[in-house]
């Protein structure tokens, strides 16, 4: 259903040592995008995705353990971010492999307030405020789940699968696999330039 590029963070150095580690490995190819939720985000991740039978509960396994949770004020869930999921562990600590990419929506500023207020319990700085208000994403799930990394180019993948009809848990009627590499440092550095010339 198409193809995004994702720049891993250097902030979050373990789950970006995590991810490159499953890619290497192709530990995630053939999984499913489990859980799609639209104006939300998409799921996948779970190992036992891969060729599960239709209506198959998914979303309890993981690969490897645990990450420690790697929260930065800095790092936001606007739309097209790339986010850790994890259970209800205390620590918030991460899934080993399953992960999500945010569609979420545009809020106003009135909502942002009940998010502060409700969810947050602290103030959406100004910069940010800005970006929900006019990219969207997921405001309520800051500083609660770690965010790791962005698509910087295909974000209409996430578009399109977020609007698959889906069943029971949120599952897609039919399934939507996945296939994870790494770009080649030459094809890295093209982009980059890439990504810098559309800037100017």
């Amino acid at each position: 259903m198409g193809e995004c590029i994702v720049r891993l963070y250097n902030e979050t150095p373990l789950h970006r040592d995590n991810f490159v580690k499953l890619a290497k490995k192709h530990k995630l190819d053939s999984t499913i995008f489990h859980r799609v939720i639209k104006d939300f985000m998409i799921q996948g991740g779970d190992p036992t995705s891969k060729n599960a039978k239709p209506g198959a509960v998914l979303g309890e396994a993981s690969i490897g353990s645990n990450v420690p949770a790697e929260f930065r004020d800095s790092l936001f869930h606007k739309k097209g971010t790339l986010g850790a999921a994890r259970d209800d562990n205390p620590e918030r600590s991460s899934s080993g492999s399953q992960f999500y990419l945010v569609k979420g929506k545009v809020f106003t500023d009135e909502q942002l307030d009940a998010v502060e207020t409700n969810r947050l319990k602290a103030k959406i700085p100004t910069w940010q405020r800005e970006v929900y208000k006019t990219v969207g994403g997921t405001p309520h799930l800051d500083r609660d789940y770690t965010v790791y990394g962005e698509i910087v180019k295909g974000i209409e993948m996430v578009d399109i699968i977020s609007e698959v009809p889906t069943g029971e848990n949120d599952r897609p009627v039919t399934d939507v696999s996945m296939t994870i590499s790494l770009l080649k440092k030459r094809e890295a550095r093209r982009l980059e330039r890439e990504l810098k010339e559309a800037k100017q």
